[in-house]
Parts: C-alpha cells; sequence; structure tokens
C-alpha cells in the first residue's frame, strides 16, 4: 500500500526540474497529478511519463500569475479527480539585479509568482477544502490535507542580487506560518521548503550567455562555472543537491508522518545556511 494511494496532488511549475521530480515522486507513491507548467510541451510529457508508469495526471498549462489561473487550475483538477489532498506552489524562477539597477517589472514579476501566485492558488482551494472539512469533521473522520510552500534559502537569509526573489520567499515563509494556523482545525498541515542550491537549469554551471523568456521578459539563466565552483565549496555536503533530493524534502511534508508538522519550514541545502 502506498502513502498516496487516492490522494490528488496539484503541481504548478511541474513540466522541468524540480517540480517535474516532485509530480514524478508523488505519482510513484500512488496520487493523482494535476501538475502545471508555462509551457505545454514539457508539461504533456510529464503526464506521459506518469501515465506510462501506471499513474493518472493531467496537465494544465500557462502562467500562474495569469489573471483566472487559480480558479481554472483548481477547478479543472476537481472535475478530473474529485478532491484536493496536496498542493505543492513550486512555479517560479530568477529575475536577478543590484538594487540600483532593479526595475520596478522586475520586482512585481517575483512578487506575483512567487508569492502572489501561491496565494491565489489556496484561496481557490479554500471553498473545497472548508466544506470537506467540516463534513469529515461531522462524520467523526480525521482527514488530513497537505500545503507544500517553495522557499529559498534566498527568503531565509537573503543574497546579494535578489532584492526580489529574496522578498518574496521570505513573504512565502510568513504565508506558510499563516496559514498553518488558519487551517489547522480543518487537519491541513501547511508547511515550506527552502532549497539551497538545486542543479537545475536556472544554476547551470556555464560561461555562455544563456536566457529564457517568460511572459514576454527576456530572462538570463545559468552561473558563471568559476561562481558555482566557488558556491560548492561553501555547501557542507560539497556538491549542488539533485532535483530527486529537492523532491525528497517535499514529500516529508506529504505523507502521513508529517500529520502533526506544521507552520515549519525544512531547508534543503547540503548544510548551507546564508
Amino acid at each position: 500500500m502506498t502513502n498516496l494511494a487516492g490522494k490528488t496532488a496539484y503541481i504548478t511549475g511541474a513540466g522541468r526540474g524540480i517540480g517535474r521530480a516532485i509530480a514524478l515522486k508523488l505519482a510513484a507513491d500512488g496520487a493523482n497529478i494535476v501538475l502545471n507548467d508555462l509551457d505545454v510541451d514539457p508539461a504533456a510529457e510529464v503526464v506521459a511519463e506518469i501515465e506510462a508508469l501506471g499513474g493518472k495526471a493531467i496537465a494544465i498549462p500557462g502562467s500562474v500569475t495569469a489573471p483566472g489561473f487559480a480558479e481554472d487550475f483548481i477547478g479543472a483538477g476537481l472535475d478530473k479527480f474529485g478532491g484536493i489532498d496536496i498542493i505543492v506552489n513550486n512555479a517560479g524562477y530568477t529575475w536577478d539585479s543590484f538594487i540600483g539597477k532593479m526595475t520596478d517589472a522586475q520586482f512585481d514579476a517575483m512578487i506575483d509568482v512567487h508569492l502572489k501566485a501561491p496565494f491565489q492558488i489556496l484561496r481557490a482551494a479554500a471553498p473545497f477544502i472548508k466544506s470537506q472539512a467540516a463534513e469529515e469533521a461531522a462524520e467523526g473522520r480525521e482527514v488530513f490535507r497537505k500545503v507544500v510552500n517553495i522557499s529559498s534559502i534566498a527568503g531565509t537569509g537573503g543574497n546579494a542580487g535578489q532584492a526580489n526573489y529574496s522578498s518574496a520567499k521570505a513573504g512565502i515563509v510568513g504565508l506558510t506560518k499563516t496559514m498553518a494556523k488558519e487551517w489547522g482545525r480543518m487537519k491541513v498541515n501547511v508547511n515550506a521548503v527552502a532549497f539551497g542550491m538545486i542543479a537545475t537549469r536556472l544554476t547551470e554551471a556555464t560561461d555562455e550567455k544563456k536566457s529564457i523568456d517568460v511572459d514576454g521578459n527576456t530572462v538570463g539563466v545559468g552561473i558563471p562555472k568559476k561562481l558555482v565552483a566557488g558556491m560548492e565549496a561553501m555547501i557542507p555536503m560539497g556538491r549542488a543537491g539533485t532535483v530527486e533530493e529537492a523532491a525528497g524534502g517535499v514529500y516529508l511534508f506529504c505523507i502521513p508522518e508529517s500529520n502533526y508538522v506544521s507552520g515549519q519550514t525544512l531547508i534543503v541545502s547540503g548544510g548551507l545556511t546564508i
């Protein structure tokens, strides 16, 4: 018997990297997956991977910051699978500058994707969670639901050049603690996972100038090789984490063993703190 059999998990930013690893991890443990990615093809590919393993999944592509996205995302999952058991707010990216050169658009973009979008998704899920929790309480049943918000050690300790990202990731910790208090009586565990350096396309060691397009904005990706080497030297475990290791941290907050853990931030960083 798998821990998550019959559960339904909603995961944003799940077409690549950490989000994809989370989707595959939860699906392998029995969960139905409602996944999102900004791009259609990567999202469809993850759905195909899950189905090839015998799991069930649907994709709701698009920007998590688009008007009405939260309601569409939650609504599609309820229409398909009929429930909400796990929400993982993972979608995001970085758009760095030192504060003297950072634009309002850069700052607002990070707040929108890392903080406002998770808030909107949880708000959209609230009516269903409240009604189900009331029914379960009336029947004398104890059913736990899980929310895992993705933060960063930039949010717990700050990081030069990331006033926007650090502010948003610190904010998600505050949202996590608040929702743990609001939803605790409804048996919802709300926690955060703060990642350190995880090997993804955003943190790839490269001296080439690389960029991606996000909502019409050109955003640089990759980190110079010398800088990556220096950062890895600071990590007690001596290397960046893998996306599978990152997903493992999220998984801990999704299983029954964490039913009495709420309002916490787990740092998954190989021992690095900043």
